[in-house]
């Protein structure tokens, strides 16, 4: 079963966030992953919910998302997303 991270990013500093993409990139790609959307246009529906910027990543499943996520060489590009933004991350398993 497919399995998705689902991340509203505040970029709070451009120019340090700009080290995480190919870091980021890379790491997606390694482990399975394809980004399904990245940073284009939100036009919130429902709820008030308004996110800045959001990601939505795909893996063939849990496991390898799991696998991505923890991997070293994501989690070198996470901590320099720490620094650079506030966000909420979500995974989700689906169809």
């Amino acid at each position: 079963m497919a399995a998705y991270i689902i991340a509203d990013i505040e970029i709070t500093d451009p120019r340090t966030y700009e080290g995480y993409r190919p870091m980021a990139g890379a790491a997606v790609e390694k482990y399975g992953g394809r980004f399904l959307a990245r940073g284009g246009k939100v036009e919130p529906a429902e709820g008030g919910w308004a996110p800045k910027r959001l990601v939505i990543l795909k893996f063939p499943s849990m496991e390898k998302l799991k696998t991505f996520y923890n991997s070293p060489e994501y989690q070198k590009a996470l901590a320099i997303r720490l620094k650079a933004s506030n966000g909420k991350v979500i995974f989700v398993e689906g169809a």
